[in-house]
């Protein structure tokens, strides 16, 4: 089902009031009912109450750390979850899309791209809602098979190796658009448009990091970084 702004529901769980109130106000400008909460377990429990429809998270939090309340969200339910983060670590971010964010944004950040990016969350969400009722109402994509991996788009299950290694959605998606066309080079703004929906290069750090993140799971040899200009999925036999 499509949401229209009035019935989409945007939980942000920020432990600075100032912050939480300045993003509560500037994403209700956009029709949505937001609500707040300043701590780990509240963020839990809003979550379970609400269903939202996209999550703001910060990832220092008191209580229970946004990476636990992000792992315990997504045990629950799978919800888009975008991670705020005060700094720019590597290992910080990694951890989040591990854990399940599908995007993270380092504060300081505008709120012009917060409601951007929050916006191509609740598009993805929409996209995946309605291809899962064409796949209910006709005959599954057969599986997709490059190399050694194999990809199961109506189950979106992935196997290499004859071993399944779970992805998160985003992860999911971005490996389909590799492997879709293999050795061919796509570019990080291809990849943003296709994969997170965005119509602006300002998150190529964004696919670097999920690129990361997939190599980990599926080995180091899968993609090929092509230097100023994207990645391409190299299957082998």
């Amino acid at each position: 089902m499509v949401t229209t702004p009035a019935s989409t529901t945007v939980l942000v769980v920020e432990d600075d009031p100032a912050i939480a109130t300045a993003i509560a106000h500037r994403l209700s400008a956009e029709g949505w009912r937001v609500e707040t909460a300043l701590d780990g377990p509240s963020g839990i429990e809003a979550a379970a109450r609400l269903q939202p429809d996209v999550v703001l998270l910060d990832v220092m939090l008191p209580g229970i750390d946004g990476l636990e309340v992000c792992r315990v969200i997504q045990a629950e339910r799978p919800v888009p979850v975008l991670m705020l983060t005060a700094r720019d670590d590597e290992t910080d971010v990694l951890i989040g899309l591990g854990v399940g964010a599908d995007d993270y944004m380092t504060k300081p950040f505008s709120p012009r791209e917060l409601v951007a990016r929050t916006k191509a969350l609740l598009r993805r969400q929409e996209r995946a809602a309605r291809a899962a009722e064409v796949a209910t109402a006709h005959t599954p994509d057969p599986p997709l098979e490059v190399g050694d991996v194999v990809i199961d788009r109506a189950q979106r299950r992935v196997v290499r190796h004859d071993e399944e290694v779970h992805l998160t959605p985003t992860e999911f998606d971005l490996l389909v658009a590799l492997a879709s066309a293999p050795r061919t080079v796509l570019t990080r703004e291809r990849l943003l448009e296709q994969v997170w929906d965005w119509v602006d290069a300002s998150g190529t750090r964004t696919v670097d990091s999920h690129v990361k993140a997939l190599r980990r799971k599926l080995g180091p040899d899968l993609i090929r970084t092509v230097h100023g200009v994207g990645y391409a999925f190299e299957p082998t036999p």
